[in-house]
């Protein structure tokens, strides 16, 4: 059984990820659209697609994906989006979405993905906001997917459940208003009228954000590692990585054993492709550092140097600028510092304004 050190997989991750040199190709044709990028918050999926590629405004479709958060998807995908998003089992459904709020919902197991799918179906006909579709989709669930709002004085579904099914009922987001609109997917297939099929997706993170554990794939997908098994595909290659044992597609692992040191600077957004591995020990063994990077709400950026985490950074919109504020973990050499003059730039293009302004911390001593 080969043994890698993080160093190897961060390097692997790095070149898999595309952020090792920034190509000149359409976003679609990037291999972080097997999984999505997710946009959370609105605005920073493009960002992470600057990161990558100087055309980083194609046509892309944003639904929801995986737990329900928001991912930029390859239009062409959705069909199979669906199936691989749709549970395995009843255990796999409840999983994904139990929550206190409606402690009796879980046990509809799938039944509960099908009736709010189909309840979006009927709803959702043309640009429909939100709110209004919350509506129309809790009037038509069981009671047991919705819970009472004091409030409103009216019972909601629950969100868990909603968003998560949403894309089954041929639900798109539409990306460039400013609030949540629902807009219906043309030709989008049927309801699923059996299990899903995870395999493609765990190939997918196995992939890109590999080599991992059953339980970092669970976590991604919002299950459980028991109820995620049965899907669980043959033909890995096993590795040890710093003691612990994961895995990786087969056709990977000479990518992997073979990774070299990468060089260069990146100003990865919050919800970066590259930040969604679950082994977050692997990403930054220093727990302080994790909290800096990972809190409770509101997380910033990464600072990604020569293929490892080293700071964080946050934005904001002042005037016609892009004022970037980036704090590294230690300090920075000069020509560090031109590099990230330069990807803040890219940021600024991305978020629609013609430039950037720097700020950077000097770093621990």
């Amino acid at each position: 059984m080969p043994t890698v050190g993080r160093a190897k997989v961060l390097a692997y991750r790095t070149v898999t990820n595309q952020l090792h040199e920034r190509v000149d190709a359409d976003p679609g044709d990037l291999a972080v659209l097997d999984l999505g990028v997710p946009n959370v918050p609105a605005g920073t999926a493009r960002q992470a697609l600057a990161a990558r590629t100087s055309r980083f405004d194609g046509p892309l479709a944003l639904v929801w994906s995986a737990r329900g958060a928001r991912h930029l998807h390859r239009p062409g995908d959705l069909p199979g989006l669906v199936t691989a998003l749709w549970p395995i089992s009843d255990a796999d459904a409840e999983a994904r979405f139990g929550s206190r709020q409606i402690p009796d919902g879980g046990k509809l197991g799938i039944a509960a993905f099908r009736a709010t799918a189909e309840a979006f179906a009927a709803v959702v006909g043309g640009p429909t906001a939100k709110g209004d579709a919350s509506r129309g989709v809790s009037d038509l669930v069981p009671e047991a997917l919705t819970y009472y709002c004091g409030p409103c004085e009216a019972r909601h579904i629950s969100g868990s459940v909603f968003q998560q099914a949403g894309l089954a009922g041929g639900v798109q987001l539409d990306e460039a208003a400013s609030t949540t609109v629902l807009l219906p997917i043309d030709g989008a297939p049927a309801v699923p009228d059996g299990p899903g099929d995870p395999s493609g997706l765990i190939l997918a993170y196995l992939r890109l954000l590999g080599p991992a554990a059953p339980a970092d794939v669970a976590k991604y997908l919002g299950t459980t590692v028991t109820a995620l098994k049965p899907a669980w595909p043959g033909g890995l290659a096993e590795v040890t990585v710093d003691g612990r044992r994961a895995w990786i597609p087969q056709e990977c692992l000479a990518g992997l054993l073979d990774a070299e040191p990468v060089r260069g600077v990146r100003l990865l957004p919050s919800s970066d492709p590259f930040l969604q591995a679950r082994d977050r020990s692997v990403l930054t063994p220093d727990k302080a550092r994790e909290k800096e990077v990972w809190r409770v709400l509101g997380n910033p950026g990464a600072l990604l140097l020569d293929g490892d985490l080293a700071g964080t950074w946050r934005a904001r919109i002042a005037g016609k600028r892009l004022a970037v504020t980036v704090e590294p973990w230690a300090p920075l050499r000069a020509a560090v510092r031109d590099a990230i003059d330069a990807e803040a730039q890219w940021l600024a293009a991305a978020r629609g304004l013609p430039t950037a302004e720097v700020t950077v911390g000097r770093g621990d001593t």
